[in-house]
């Protein structure tokens, strides 16, 4: 009904629509980059690289785009002008004055992009480096915007050692046009930036299993004998790491059994106790048991019509005070017995451009899942739009990273600002629903990490979610829920992330390459995938208890008790901040936002 209202009140004019379009709409499909390697039911080659949407369009085919990335209309106009961009602090600062010249009130987006220097490594014509929505203006009335990012945003990926700095996040030397406008193809150059040398901004190194293991050739930007773009394909950096050797010097450690002590979980809140004290007490199958979940959907320690139950699923746990944890599908409102909430999708989340109109809405969806006893809601569904045809892109916000994490982080930051979590999802490179438990998404590197993981670094940074959620596909030939290099050496290496990590639902049973006696529960806690959800199998709706976690343990290249401990301590840091535990003892859950991407690099 409210969607009715809301649709009426813009036709009649009472509402003044302000949207921006989160993708590119060109000619005809084919005119997409990712058209010729989508949609194939056992691997996709993305073979246009970091070269998706208006990255593809502004660099290689202007002509081909009806409708560009950010465009859209209103009941009224805007007048932008005093245009500036200055540096400070090893940021740009671009401060736009907007005077509403039409004559009716409305908003308006203000969009700052940067170019750079194509150097040895070639780059998109125009990225996305920030945005902001200004207020109602009424007409005749202005308002000056004022955005900033930092230098270290422009720079990219080096997946091929061509920079001379592999393995890293470089600016390579040059000048770096800054743009401003309301829209990727009508954004005005207002300033550069300039380096006048290589500069590092990050140290990495390549992660198991990030990078392919197939060759194929991918896009690159080249500059013709006129100076001009062009064209060209290079032959993928092709995996050098050996999982194996990397697993094997990380392994964790872990304090001895301690039988029990009478901890309970509730003085690990209060500070009486440390967590890794109270999880040394668990036996291996209570530790066992926090790596997965109640295996059933509409568990009946949960709440009627939850998708899965994790946490306190055994009743010494819940002597122990770990309470179970009800899990709720999204990401478009909350699925219950005999109850729904809709919300929009999140391609029309996107759309507004409006992070603190999304946070808001969310946090009462927030307050909704409190009442209605949905402990944590699978959203916001974050998987970049490769490609218009990609079957879920309507749950997904952007073909733009920055656009897609910062809508991300709004909605997680609204969800657990009222106590409950959120469960950003599907980690990574879910583009296609064709096969989606079977593909293989074959991707560099680089265009793994500035584009197909970037938005979720965003959100894990900035809102900290307390959940997060694998996808079924295959990342450069590895299941998404049984990937280390993506979920132990990014997610929690790199990005420090210290929550939950579960399965999608019926996840794809599987052996180690590496480990030939790890499979199905023992190669995902390898992985640091903490929680299998319900379904040992693909589409397997009868759920049975998979006994591989605990079989292998302590066996020749074996899971180790000290994994199991890990990834026990992991949900239970979740649980500690969960709404069930924290409302039973009337706890803070502690959460508190970080700072916004423009601030955290």
């Amino acid at each position: 009904m409210e969607s009715g209202n809301a649709i009426g009140e813009v036709l009649s004019g009472k509402a003044s629509p302000s949207g921006k379009l989160p993708d590119t709409i060109a000619d005809c499909y084919e005119s997409y980059p990712a058209a010729k390697n989508f949609g194939k039911k056992t691997y996709n080659n993305y073979a246009e690289d970091i070269f998706v949407g208006y990255r593809y369009f502004e660099t290689f085919a202007p002509e081909k785009v009806m409708f560009p990335f950010g465009f859209g209309l209103s009941y009224t106009s805007f007048e932008l002008s005093d245009k500036t961009v200055m540096e400070a602090d090893d940021r740009i600062i671009v401060s736009v004055k907007v005077r509403n010249v039409g004559s009716a009130a409305g908003k308006e987006v203000i969009e700052v992009y940067y170019g750079a220097p194509q150097g040895e490594l070639g780059k998109a014509a125009k990225s996305l480096a920030a945005y902001e929505k200004t207020r109602t203006l009424l007409p005749g009335e202005e308002q000056r915007v004022v955005v900033s990012f930092p230098c270290a945003n422009m720079a990219s990926f080096d997946d091929s050692g061509k920079s001379g700095a592999a393995f890293c996040y470089v600016l390579e030397a040059g000048d770096y046009p800054i743009y401003a406008g309301t829209d990727v193809r009508s954004c005005e150059q207002i300033g550069v930036h300039t380096e006048p040398e290589l500069r590092v901004t990050e140290r990495l190194a390549s992660r198991a299993d990030c990078a392919p293991k197939e060759a194929f050739d991918r896009l690159v930007a080249a500059i013709d004998e006129q100076g001009k773009i062009e064209k060209a394909y290079e032959s993928v950096p092709l995996s050098t790491v050996s999982r194996r050797e990397e697993i094997e010097k990380n392994l964790p450690e872990a304090p001895d059994f301690t039988g029990d002590k009478g901890i309970k979980l509730e003085d690990v809140a209060n500070n009486r106790a440390t967590l890794a004290g109270f999880t040394a007490q668990l036996d291996d199958v209570e530790l066992e048991a926090l790596c997965r979940g109640d295996y059933v959907m509409n568990s009946k320690l949960g709440t009627p019509g939850n998708a899965a139950v994790y946490g306190g699923i055994l009743k010494s746990l819940r002597k122990k005070g770990v309470p179970p944890v009800s899990a709720t599908d999204g990401p478009s409102g909350i699925r219950l017995h005999c109850y729904a909430s809709l919300l929009p999708i999140g391609t029309l989340l996107a759309s507004t451009w409006n992070q603190q109109l999304v946070r808001e809405l969310y946090a009462a969806e927030g307050a909704e899942m409190a009442r209605k006893g949905s402990d944590v809601l699978l959203a916001p569904g974050m998987n970049i739009h490769r490609d218009p045809l990609c079957g879920r892109n309507f749950e997904y916000f952007s073909e733009d990273p920055l656009l897609a994490g910062t809508m991300g982080a709004a909605v997680v930051r609204g969800i657990q600002s009222q106590g409950v979590s959120a469960c950003p999802k599907h980690f990574a490179c879910n583009n296609q629903e064709t096969m989606r438990i079977y593909n293989d998404s074959r991707v560099s590197e680089r265009a793994l990490r500035e584009i197909y993981l970037k938005g979720f670094e965003i959100c894990v940074k900035t809102a900290h979610p307390f959940n997060i959620m694998t996808s079924y596909n295959k990342i450069n030939g590895v299941w998404g829920h049984y990937h280390y290099g993506t979920c132990t050496q990014i997610l929690r290496g790199e990005w420090e992330y210290d929550g939950c990590v579960m399965t999608d639902w019926w996840m794809r049973a599987s052996k180690d390459p590496d480990f030939p006696l790890l499979r199905n529960n023992a190669y995902r806690v390898r992985g640091q995938v903490d929680v299998l959800m319900p379904g040992a199998g693909a589409g397997s709706r009868k759920a049975k208890y998979d006994p591989t976690l605990l079989e292998s343990l302590g066996k020749p290249d074996g899971i180790t008790r000290a994994e199991i401990f890990r990834s026990a301590m992991n949900t239970l840091r979740f649980v500690l901040r969960s709404h069930p535990f924290c409302a039973e003892h009337g706890l803070d859950n502690g959460y508190r936002p970080g700072p916004d991407w423009f601030e955290c690099r």
